[in-house]
């Protein structure tokens, strides 16, 4: 069992039910990981959550692994996939670690670099399984360099709320803590850009370097 599957199968139903908070900032990174995909593309996503990002990207490419390490999150995306008929993305269970080795054209953790207690090691695997010039996408959560209301609730409300066992791990982590990161684990960085408003999540699109 992976250490935070527990608590991501318990909020699955809920999770699955709740809508895109910020529709138009979710199909403008669709939109720009469609045009850096190509439909000879083998593509793992990891974090999948529902399946819902590699549903959409399933129709531009040629086969999708996506992986979550909850179980129950999965099969909300098999449910979904059967649903629509998309037969070009297999959904397993896995962490980095683990995944399937590929090596793959492209990899996508969206929304899951800040929920890894260990990044550094995640983005080694995650090296090992882009070919050579291969593209990686994130999609993170960075603390916000002022304090504002968000910056407040994960430093005060979050730990609480951690405790007891309503919220997951959490890495505070800087935006040049994220870049250093990544580049850290052989990828050079060609484009980092901010959701727009005042989400505090960063888009980074990197390469592998040969």
């Amino acid at each position: 069992m992976y250490k935070s599957a527990k608590f991501w199968d318990r909020i699955a139903d809920k999770y699955a039910a709740s809508p895109i908070r910020n529709q138009d900032a979710y199909e403008a990174t669709l939109d720009r990981m469609r045009q850096l995909l190509s439909p000879d593309d083998t593509v793992l996503e990891l974090g999948c959550g529902t399946g819902t990002t590699a549903l959409a990207l399933a129709p531009g490419v040629q086969h999708i692994i996506a992986t979550d390490v909850s179980d129950a999150m999965l099969d909300k995306g098999r449910e979904k996939a059967q649903a629509v008929g998309t037969t070009n993305v297999d959904f397993l269970q896995s962490d980095a670690a683990d995944a399937p080795d590929g090596p793959f054209d492209a990899v996508l953790a969206l929304n899951l670099l800040h929920l890894l207690e260990d990044l550094d090691g995640a983005l080694a695997e995650i090296a090992k399984r882009t070919k050579p010039d291969g593209l990686f996408v994130s999609k993170t959560f960075c603390m916000p360099e002022r304090r504002n209301m968000i910056w407040w609730f994960i430093q005060l409300a979050l730990p609480v709320a951690q405790a007891i066992g309503k919220a997951p791990y959490f890495a505070k982590l800087s935006t040049s803590d994220l870049d250093a990161a990544i580049t850290k684990a052989g990828f050079t960085i060609v484009q980092t850009e901010m959701a727009p408003g005042k989400d505090p999540r960063r888009t980074v699109i990197a390469r592998r370097a040969d």
